[in-house]
Order: C-alpha cells, then sequence, then structure tokens
C-alpha cells in the first residue's frame, strides 16, 4: 500500500477518534461502543462502495480500507502489549492484594468456567469437536470491563470494587489468551476431543514461564533506567522498549504467555520504578504511557471493529442458533460466578462483600471486545484450520461481540440507573455539601484579601460580597442542617476530610522530595485504606485501619523467620529501615492536622465533631510516637540519622525554592540558574541515599543495655547476642497462651506487655522479662500474656537460659525480685537450681 495513502488513512483514524470520546459522552454510551460502531460503518461502507454498481469514484479509497495490514499478530504483538503494560503501571499493587480473591476468581476462575460453560454447550448443540468448542469458549470468555468500570468512576462506586474490576480487566485476558493458545494447538493438530487434565497441566508452566521472564526483563530495565539518572528521556524510552521485548522474549525464546510476560514486567516496574527514578522521571513516564494505551485502545478497538462486515459475509440463518447457544452459556457461566460463587467465598470471609445491586452492573457490563476479535482473525488466518471452523469461529466471537456492544453496551447505563447505582448515598450528598461549603469558605477569605489589594470599587464589592455570601450560607446550612445524616456519620465526613488531608501531605511532601518516592506507594495505600475504613465503618473502621498501619504484616514477619532461621538480615534491615522512615513522616505529617480539623472541619460540623476528631488524633499521634519510640531504644541513634537526612532534604527544597524565585524575576539569568540546579541534584543525589542499618551491630548494642546482662564479659554477650531470636508482637496480640508449655523466656526490647492470671494483671516493659518461672517451676503458664503496644522481644530458649542463669549472679536477682513482686516464695524455685543466688 503506498505510504501517502496509508498515513491518510491512519489520520483520519485519528480524527475519528478525538471525536468519539466527547460523542460518547453526548450520546452517553460507553466509548468502546462509539469506536466500535465507527469502525463497522467504516468498513460495511468500504464494502459497499466496492461493490455497488452506482458510483466507481470511492472505489479507490475503499480498496485502500479494505487492504489496511489488519492481522492478528498486529494486534498482540502491537497494541496488547501497550494496553496491558499502562494498566499494571496505573494500578496500585499493595491494595489490590486486599482483593486477591475476588479478582483471581473473576480473572481466572470466570474464563476457565466460561470457557468449559460455551465449550461443553456447542458440543451438544453441534457438530464441532470439541476442541473447536473449547477454542471458541477461550476466544469469548475476555470481557472488557472498560465501560462499566468508566461508569463505576463517573458515580463514585466504592474504590475497591473499582479494583476488582480493573483487576480483572488486568488479568482475565492473559488467561484467556493462555487457555486460547492450548486449544488452538490441539485444533491446528487435529485433536478432536483433548483430555482436559493434560490441557490444563499446561496452564501453570505458561503462567510461570511468563512470569519469570517479565520480571527478569523488568529488572534489566530498571537497572539500565537507573543508570541514565539524568536523561528522562532515555529512560522512558527504556520503559517503551520493555513490554514488547517481554512480550517476544516469552512467546518466542522460552515458549510461555507473552501476556503474563508483560503484566509482570509492569507490576514489576511499578513497584521498584517510584524508588528507582526521580519523582517527576516517573509522573512524566506515566503521562506518556496514557497517552500510549488511549491511541492504542482506541486503534485496537476501530480496527477490529472494520473486521465485523467481512467476518459475517458468509453467516447461515442455523449459525445465528449457535450464537444464542454462546450467548447463554456465557452470561449463565458469569451468572454462577457472581450470584454463586463470589457470596460464598464472602459468607466464609475469604472475599470481601460485593453488594448484589453492583454484582449486576458486573454481569451486564461483561462486554466483549477487541481482544475477541483479534483472537477470532487469528483463526482465520491459520492455514492449518479446517475452512468450516475458521468460517463458525469468526461468525460466532463476531457475533456474540455484537450482541454485548448492541444490547448490553447499549443499556449498560439505563441498568445502573435501574439500579440506582447513579444516585449519591446520603453520605456522599453530604461530602459533596461538607466541600462545596469549605471551598466556597476558603474563596470568600482569598477574594477578600484580592479586593483589598486592588482597592476596588466599594459598592460593587459590597454588592458581590452579598451575593457571595448567600450562596455560602446556603452551601453551610445544606452542610450542618441535613436531617438525614446522623451524628456518626457526620463523624465519618469528618475522617474521610481529615484523611483526605493527610494524602494531599504526603503528595505535597512527595513533591518537595523530603519524603522518599520509593514509600510513596506504601503510605499512600495506608491513608486510602483510612478512607474506605472511614467510609464503610465510621469511626470504629478508621481506628482499625489506623491500627492495621502501624502493625507487623506477614511479609515484615517473612522477614524476620529469614533473619532468626536462614540468617539473611537484608530483607528486615530494608523492611525495618522503610518503617522508621515511614513512621518519622507520619509523626510529621500528623502533628499538622490538628490544624485542618480547627480550620476547615469545625467550621461545617460543629465543635463536637472537630473535638472528637482532634482526640482520634492525638491518639493515632500516641501511637505513632510509641512505635517509634520502640524502634529508637531498639535501634539507638538511627532515628536520628534519618531526622538529620530530612532536614538536609527540607533545606535542598527551600534552597530550589529561592533559586527558582530569583529566576522567575530576573534576578538572575538562565545559565547561572542551571548551575545552581545542577549543585542542588548532586547534593540531593547524595542525600537520597539511605543510612544503613546494621541489624546485628545495633542488637549486640540492645543487648549491653539490659540491666540482666550487666556482668556479662564480651565473649559471653557475643554468645547471647547470637542465640537470642527477635520476635515482634503487634499490640493486642497473644503472646504467651495459658496453660502452654514453658519452652522459653522473652526479653522486652521495646514496648510492653500485659500478664493476666488468676484475675491479677500486670504490667511489664523494656528491659524486664517474663516465661521465667513457669520454666524455673516446671509447670504449664498459668498465664496469658498479650502486647500492649507493638512490641519487640528477644527470645531465649530454656537451655541456654538456664545455663546463663548458673553463670550471672545479676539475672539470679532478676529473676528471685519477679518472683517476689509476684508473691512466689523463693523455695518454689530452688528445685530450678535457683538456691544458688
Amino acid at each position: 500500500m503506498d505510504i501517502v495513502v496509508l498515513t491518510t488513512i491512519v489520520a483520519f483514524l485519528f480524527l475519528l477518534i478525538g471525536a468519539a470520546e466527547p460523542l460518547a459522552a453526548r450520546l452517553r454510551l460507553p466509548y468502546s461502543v462509539i469506536l466500535a460502531a465507527l469502525g463497522i460503518l467504516i468498513g460495511a461502507g468500504a464494502l459497499f462502495f466496492l461493490r455497488t454498481e452506482l458510483t466507481d469514484a470511492l472505489n479507490p479509497v475503499a480498496e485502500a480500507i479494505l487492504a489496511l495490514p489488519i492481522r492478528s499478530n498486529v494486534f498482540l504483538y502491537v497494541f496488547l502489549p501497550t494496553l496491558l503494560f499502562q494498566v499494571t503501571l496505573g494500578v496500585n499493587l499493595r491494595r489490590m492484594l486486599d482483593d486477591w480473591v475476588p479478582i483471581l476468581v473473576l480473572a481466572v476462575v470466570a474464563v476457565v468456567v466460561a470457557t468449559l460453560s460455551v465449550g461443553y454447550a456447542l458440543n451438544w448443540a453441534s457438530a464441532l469437536p470439541l476442541a473447536v468448542c473449547l477454542l471458541i469458549g477461550a476466544i469469548v470468555s475476555t470481557t472488557d470491563p472498560s465501560a462499566v468500570v468508566g461508569i463505576f468512576r463517573s458515580i463514585s462506586a466504592p474504590r475497591r470494587l473499582a479494583r476488582i474490576i480493573e483487576g480483572e480487566s488486568l488479568l482475565n485476558d492473559a488467561a484467556a489468551i493462555a487457555l486460547f493458545g492450548l486449544f488452538m494447538g490441539f485444533v491446528m493438530l487435529g485433536v478432536p476431543d483433548p483430555a482436559l487434565g493434560d490441557a490444563l497441566a499446561r496452564f501453570p508452566v505458561l503462567i510461570a514461564g511468563g512470569a519469570v521472564t517479565g520480571w527478569l526483563a523488568a529488572r534489566l530495565a530498571v537497572w539500565l533506567m537507573a543508570l541514565f539518572g539524568r536523561y528522562e528521556l532515555a529512560q522512558i524510552s527504556v520503559s517503551v522498549a520493555l513490554p514488547y521485548l517481554a512480550y517476544i522474549g516469552a512467546e518466542q525464546s522460552v515458549g510461555a504467555s507473552g501476556v503474563i510476560a508483560v503484566v509482570a514486567a509492569g507490576l514489576t516496574l511499578n513497584l521498584t520504578g517510584p524508588g528507582r527514578l526521580p519523582p517527576a522521571a516517573w509522573a512524566n513516564l506515566r503521562e506518556v504511557w496514557d497517552l500510549l494505551a488511549h491511541w492504542a485502545g482506541a486503534l485496537i478497538f476501530i480496527l477490529a471493529a472494520l473486521l465485523i462486515p467481512r467476518l459475517l459475509e458468509e453467516v447461515r440463518i442455523g449459525d445465528f442458533a449457535l450464537i444464542a447457544v454462546v450467548t447463554l452459556a456465557a452470561i449463565a457461566a458469569r451468572v454462577v460466578i457472581l450470584f454463586g460463587l463470589l457470596p460464598m467465598l464472602s459468607l466464609i470471609r475469604l472475599s470481601p462483600v460485593v453488594e448484589r445491586p453492583y454484582r449486576v452492573a458486573i454481569l451486564w457490563g461483561g462486554l466483549r471486545g477487541a481482544v475477541t476479535l483479534a483472537l477470532a482473525l487469528a483463526v482465520t488466518e491459520s492455514v492449518r484450520v479446517p475452512v468450516e471452523v475458521k468460517r463458525l469461529v469468526g461468525i460466532l466471537a463476531t457475533g456474540f461481540t455484537l450482541f454485548t456492544l448492541i444490547v448490553q453496551g447499549t443499556t449498560l447505563r439505563w441498568v445502573i440507573a435501574r439500579l440506582g447505582l447513579d444516585r449519591l448515598s446520603p453520605i456522599d450528598q453530604a461530602l459533596s455539601n461538607q466541600v462545596i461549603a469549605v471551598a466556597l469558605q476558603t474563596v470568600r477569605e482569598d477574594v477578600a484579601k484580592t479586593t483589598e489589594n486592588y482597592e476596588l470599587t466599594h459598592d460593587i464589592v459590597r454588592s458581590e460580597a452579598k451575593r457571595f455570601g448567600e450562596r455560602l450560607d446556603g452551601a453551610v446550612k445544606a452542610a450542618e442542617e441535613n436531617a438525614e445524616i446522623l451524628d456518626r456519620d457526620r463523624v465519618a465526613l469528618g475522617l474521610i476530610a481529615l484523611a483526605g488531608a493527610e494524602r494531599d501531605a504526603i503528595l505535597a511532601r512527595i513533591k518537595d522530595r523530603t519524603m522518599s518516592a520509593s514509600l510513596a506507594e506504601p503510605i499512600l495505600s495506608e491513608v486510602d485504606r483510612l478512607i474506605e475504613g472511614a467510609r464503610t465503618g465510621g469511626r470504629l473502621g478508621y481506628q482499625r485501619a489506623a491500627k492495621a498501619s502501624l502493625g507487623y504484616g506477614r511479609t515484615f514477619r517473612a522477614a524476620v523467620f529469614l533473619h532468626n532461621r536462614v540468617r539473611l538480615s537484608r530483607p528486615l534491615a530494608r523492611m525495618t529501615a522503610d518503617r522508621f522512615e515511614i513512621l518519622l513522616s507520619q509523626r510529621l505529617i500528623l502533628r499538622d492536622l490538628g490544624g485542618f480539623i480547627d480550620g476547615r472541619i469545625r467550621r461545617i460540623h460543629g465543635r463536637r465533631v472537630a473535638e472528637l476528631l482532634q482526640e482520634l488524633l492525638a491518639r493515632r499521634c500516641e501511637a505513632v510516637e510509641t512505635a517509634l519510640e520502640g524502634l529508637r531504644l531498639q535501634y539507638p541513634g538511627y532515628a536520628e540519622e534519618l531526622e538529620r537526612r530530612f532536614i538536609r532534604r527540607t533545606a535542598l527544597r527551600l534552597e530550589e525554592r529561592e533559586y527558582d524565585a530569583m529566576r522567575e524575576d530576573g534576578l538572575i539569568g538562565a545559565e547561572l540558574h542551571t548551575v545552581l540546579m545542577q549543585d542542588i541534584a548532586r547534593r540531593r543525589a547524595a542525600c537520597e541515599e539511605r543510612p544503613k542499618l546494621d541489624l546485628a551491630v545495633e542488637k549486640a548494642e540492645l543487648v549491653r543495655c539490659f540491666p540482666v546482662f550487666a556482668d556479662l564479659d564480651e565473649a559471653a554477650l557475643k554468645r547471647l547476642t547470637r542465640a537470642l531470636v527477635t520476635r515482634y508482637a503487634d499490640a493486642g496480640e497473644r503472646v504467651v497462651r495459658k496453660d502452654s508449655l514453658p519452652r522459653s523466656v522473652c526479653f522486652i526490647a521495646s514496648g510492653a506487655v500485659e500478664l493476666e492470671s488468676a484475675g491479677q494483671t500486670w504490667r511489664l516493659g523494656r528491659g524486664e522479662m517474663f516465661g521465667q518461672m513457669a520454666i524455673l517451676m516446671q509447670k504449664p503458664r498459668r498465664a496469658e500474656i498479650r502486647a500492649i503496644v507493638p512490641s519487640t522481644l528477644l527470645v531465649l530458649d530454656e537451655a541456654r537460659f538456664r545455663r546463663l542463669l548458673d553463670r550471672s549472679p545479676a539475672l539470679q536477682a532478676a529473676v528471685r525480685a519477679s518472683a517476689e513482686k509476684r508473691g512466689i516464695a523463693p523455695e518454689a524455685l530452688a528445685p530450678a537450681g535457683l538456691n544458688a543466688a
């Protein structure tokens, strides 16, 4: 095809893409439906003008359109990696892991169920071999939930629901294409009835191979991007190459799933990129990928729709019955998952509850699109597939896609309206009123300052102030006197606003580079949990989320296990240093939020709500301070190094602002400004390196601080340090169960625990021990022990404790003192060998 003609057609397609979005908004239809309609009209028009005898003037244009190099490999190797990679860069992986069960159910289980449902239904209703029927099932099982995601966002649906749908869109293509590859191989080899077990046995190999390939490619890309530290365009160029190399490498070299490789590469870059790239470079990289994905998504849809008239040319009357079978089987499979499996998982608390109206919307929003058509096109292009099979695959996949677009796509917004999902809930309406009232109060103050500065006409100022004041009074009244909002909901609204202010403060610190960009995502994820907790559970939900943010998660406990059992300390050192920095940042941010409560929330919700929020904020500050103090005691000196680093970062940012202001005011030239910025960049790079945390050295220093070990010599202290095992306990966690057998003694390095026995309660703090009485008395533990705050314990097994007790008078004295404190006679400890004390 002539390059001029091809360029002209592509430019025309971009014009259509530009017009499709405002057209979709005006017609209140999903964007993908408009693109598909435009593609079908262009394809049908080209066929019509090429074959009609009315005129030949448009034949060259029609021939050029029909001769476009639209092949399945263009979709799968050019457009699909772009779409998948962009989605992975935009997802919040840590928050998505909270909902991994429903995501995997919709993205993997639902795909497998739909494939089997459609395959066996077609095999029952037609004479097609089972392999062909399962191939068709795999083709039509992939969904395009972009329409329902867009509508959910427009109606402010819960973020968790949007994450579930986004996770489905990320992984279901991978699962469907992997199944497609399996059954396509059976069809081309002429295996009519493959053993399902053999087919599915290859599935994990495809997944694992693709994941490893994508991870390795992303790690290499991140290493290269870090080398190109000051060259932002070079970093973005490496990111553009990454998904394609991962896809081709997995497909052609490893024989694994290229889609999985792209997903793994994108997720790896998502997790590691923010910590290795400057914040501005990472933000620009995301913007470039957003634009590339927008173009790729629109082109893949409109080009695939161009093929629909040709794929339906040989349709027969009997094919409509098979299309109906495919449609009913696919919808039935989705119904089973949404209304059968998901509620069951929610019942046994493996999955968050997805309310019934949202499940109906997800069901009706399961549109099929370009990926389905691309897979069908791949079958029709294969020379090793029988002609009749190619015809049926093309017709059934295209017919089902048209049904979802024309019937479901055009009625989706109406269904959502009938479900009442397009209306704000009372609490959301109150939140809207709150935002308006707060904004208008701020605007009034700023306008008043502006009028004073410019000395505007008094009468004009007074009339406009009166007009604006009436609007402000109405907004405040709507926020304060909404009869439908209970007091507990007002507290929830205040907590949502408070968490939103915390999020804004975090983003501002990241932008100013006073907080590490690598920690941005985990910190923002915790704030998102606060917002969701307040929305769904009010004050208790907010408090639970705040408490969980200070706890030790599964990943941290895994790092502790590696440190204690395998002597691999690097993961624990990194995570502990991250925890240090996060707690320091949280402490600084939380202290500034009190002004937000008094300045903003008090105006809308009144004094009582503001005082309650101040109390909740004070508790959070105290909990953060306690957790931070525990780390300070455990690792003395490290927090001070981090604080010095924060001060240096702040000073650099202030210095940078001064130079920028001087440049804007014309006090310094562009050349001098560039030199000064380069010097700041050099010093900032040196400041970004975090102080190293040596767990072994810090642990030895910590052991020396215990009074009970004061009389040990240096060699004994080293042996003891190696023998002590670190254990971390969350607030409220049960450290020792009542009636359990005594096997170890715990020394409290930081935090505090509470012992409860026979109706009496004792509290132990830093430097004290527990568990020694049960060992020395040779009796099961009589006390139940819980951590009061996040605590760090040093655990010593029974044999080492007895040997240490024999040669340490200080430890013997401490044991006797603790026995007397609890009313235990010294004679009761004599059989254990303490009589030498």
